[in-house]
């Protein structure tokens, strides 16, 4: 038996690889299906075309040139019918005890033996703190769903990215008043080549107020402070969506005996190959593999993992 942590596309796709060479697996979750896709905004558009998503050669079809999360959701459920997987959602794994061929998995409801394990816990469950006054207000928000609950509000935008500004247009078009506040000159070239462009005019045009090269000192009931080139600015303020991005759970993948690089990537320390860990046995997948540098892998280019996994496991198992 092969324990999977993580049930998102790219543990869904070592599963089903496994599947092929049957070999058994469980895949262990502790939140819903694909849950880091389920926790984006609920209007948001992919950046990929819907056959760079896809897993188990399950035909992902798209209504538009680029899926939704709707469709997302929708085809990973189907993907994970179509091979009868055996999921367990809802169930936090809290140690892994053992060595390889005889692991055991303890969750917060049952213990599980394994011979080997794999990691694809993703990035999205822990968000990257702005460690500033005022930033454990109910009024902050690391996560955004939609831009209802943000109509006639003074609302602060953190973040230079995707998210960013998906959350500024989005929260402008319900007549919100929106400041985009961003640590860098301008914004990132990795957003959306179809929005940009209305991101950039709606600053130009002074719909949406953004402040470059600005950082974020404090969050007040009613107001934040920022330090802008033009030095420090007061606002008024309802709301504040931190889109400042998320990381791995380094203390999980420690407390599994992962070892992490001593750089700033805190990268876990695997064999490129095959992407076993210093812990044998023990395998990383998907996007945790980047460390803090989140913006180099998605499921399209990190898919192949878990043929790499499941082929590694297949030989050493026979």
């Amino acid at each position: 038996m092969v324990i999977i942590v993580g049930a998102g596309p790219i543990g869904l796709a070592t599963a089903i690889e496994l599947k092929r060479r049957n070999i058994p697996a469980k895949i262990i979750e502790r939140g819903c299906l694909v849950n880091s896709i389920f926790h984006y905004p609920k209007d948001m558009t992919f950046f990929s075309t819907s056959e760079r998503l896809e897993i188990g050669d399950v035909p992902f079809i798209s209504h538009n040139s680029k899926p939704t999360r709707r469709e997302a959701l929708e085809y990973y459920r189907r993907a994970a019918e179509s091979y009868d997987l055996d999921i367990h959602l809802y169930e936090e794994v809290q140690n892994i005890s053992g060595q390889d061929q005889n692991f055991t998995v303890q969750t917060d409801k049952d213990n599980y033996k394994a011979s080997k394990v794999v990691v694809a816990t993703g990035f999205y469950d822990v968000p990257k703190m702005m460690d500033i006054p005022g930033e454990n207000l109910d009024k902050v928000r690391h996560y955004y769903d939609e831009a209802h609950a943000y109509a006639w509000q003074d609302v602060l935008v953190i973040g230079g990215g995707n998210s960013a500004v998906d959350a500024a247009l989005e929260t402008y078009r319900t007549n919100a008043n929106v400041t985009l506040a961003v640590r860098d000159s301008q914004i990132k070239e990795s957003v959306k080549y179809w929005v940009k462009p209305d991101i950039q005019n709606r600053i130009k045009n002074e719909e949406i107020t953004g402040y470059f090269n600005t950082e974020v000192k404090e969050i007040r009931k009613n107001e934040v402070v920022l330090d802008t080139p033009g030095g420090t600015k007061t606002i008024a303020n309802d709301f504040v969506l931190a889109m400042t991005g998320y990381k791995p759970n380094f203390n999980l993948m420690t407390s599994f005996g992962i070892d992490l690089t001593d750089d700033e990537d805190k990268m876990p320390v695997y064999n490129e190959k095959n992407l076993e860990t210093n812990r044998k046995g023990m395998y990383v997948a998907g996007v945790v593999c980047g460390g803090m540098d989140t913006s180099k892998l998605f499921i399209e280019n990190t898919r192949i993992h878990a043929e790499h996994i499941a082929g590694d496991i297949e030989k050493k198992l026979l």
